[in-house]
C-alpha cells in the first residue's frame, strides 16, 4: 500500500469533497493517506517548504509552486461570485485605502493577490488568520480587511459594510472564474502516482456532490461552532462543476492570473 501525506484545510468545502477519499467510501487505488489539517496559509507555506505529498492551497501559492507541485484536474474551489470581500466599519471606498489599515488572511493567498489587484496599496497591511479579520475590524486593530470562507456570510450581521467585491472586480475585467484554491501533488511522486491521485480526487468530489448528506458528519466535525446554514452556504458556493474538473476554462482562468500576478510584479 501507497502511504500519502495530505493536508488540506478543517473549511466545509474541503471536508466535503475529501470526506470520501479519507473515509474510504470510494475506489483509492490501494493508497492510504495520512491527514492533517490546517488554515489555509499554513497550507501555503508548508507547500512553500516542500510539505506534503498532496496539499490545498491558494492559487496565488500555486504561483510560486509550479516547479515542484503538478496542479490536480480536479479539487479547485474556483468560480463566478465566491470571490474574497473588503469589508470595514466605515462606507470606505477604494480610494480611501492608502490611509488604511488592511487585515489580509495571509500572505500567499488568492485573496492577498486580488486586493493588490484591485486596489491601490494600503498604509500598512496586517496579515492574521482569516477567522480573526472580522473581529480586527470591530475593535478599531484595523480599519478595514479581506474576507473570505465563511466571514462572506456574517459579516453584515455583525454591522460591517462591503467596500468592494474583489472577485466582481476580477470576474469584470478577466471574464474568467476565480481560480481561489487548488490541490496539488509532489512531481517527484511520478506522473502515474500523480495521475492516480487526480482520479481519485475526481471520484472523491464525484461521490461528495451525488450524496452530499454523506459527508455532513465529517463537516460538522471540522466545523466547529458554525451555524449549519452557514455551512451549507460555505458548500454550496465553493463547489460547484470547477471543483470535479477545472477544464480548459479554469486553465485560461490560472493563466490569466499568473500573466496579470507578473504583470503587477505580484511574482518574478
Amino acid at each position: 500500500m501507497t502511504t500519502i501525506s495530505l493536508a488540506i484545510s478543517p473549511c466545509p468545502n474541503d471536508t466535503f469533497i475529501f470526506d470520501p477519499m479519507i473515509n474510504r467510501k470510494i475506489d483509492l487505488e490501494g493508497m492510504d493517506f495520512e491527514v492533517q489539517f490546517h488554515d489555509v496559509e499554513t497550507l501555503n507555506n508548508m507547500a512553500l517548504k516542500d510539505g506534503p505529498d498532496m496539499v490545498k492551497v491558494s492559487y496565488h501559492a500555486y504561483l510560486f509552486l509550479h516547479e515542484g507541485y503538478a496542479l490536480l484536474d480536479s479539487g479547485s474551489a474556483m468560480g463566478i461570485g465566491n470571490g474574497p470581500l473588503l469589508i470595514a466599519r466605515k462606507p470606505y471606498t477604494l480610494e480611501d485605502i492608502p490611509r488604511l489599515t488592511v487585515a489580509i488572511p495571509g500572505k500567499y493567498t488568492t485573496a492577498h493577490l486580488l486586493l493588490q489587484v484591485a486596489a491601490p496599496p494600503p498604509k500598512q497591511k496586517r496579515f492574521m488568520l482569516f477567522s480573526e479579520i472580522e473581529n480586527a475590524i470591530i475593535t478599531g486593530v484595523t480599519d478595514a480587511g479581506v474576507i473570505i470562507h465563511e466571514n462572506r456570510f456574517t459579516y453584515a450581521q455583525k454591522g460591517l459594510l462591503k467596500i468592494a467585491d474583489l472577485g466582481e472586480y476580477w470576474e469584470t475585467h478577466t471574464g474568467s472564474p476565480i481560480p481561489l484554491g487548488g490541490i496539488l501533488a509532489k512531481k517527484n511522486l511520478g506522473p502515474d502516482l500523480i495521475s492516480a491521485l487526480n482520479r481519485i480526487m475526481h471520484r472523491s468530489v464525484a461521490y461528495a456532490i451525488k450524496h452530499p448528506l454523506s459527508a455532513m458528519p465529517f463537516v460538522r466535525k471540522y466545523a466547529q461552532e458554525m451555524d449549519e446554514k452557514v455551512m451549507q452556504q460555505h458548500i454550496q458556493l465553493y463547489v460547484n462543476d470547477f471543483t470535479l474538473c477545472q477544464g480548459p476554462r479554469g486553465e485560461k482562468a490560472v493563466a490569466c492570473l499568473k500573466r496579470i500576478a507578473k504583470e503587477r510584479g505580484i511574482i518574478p
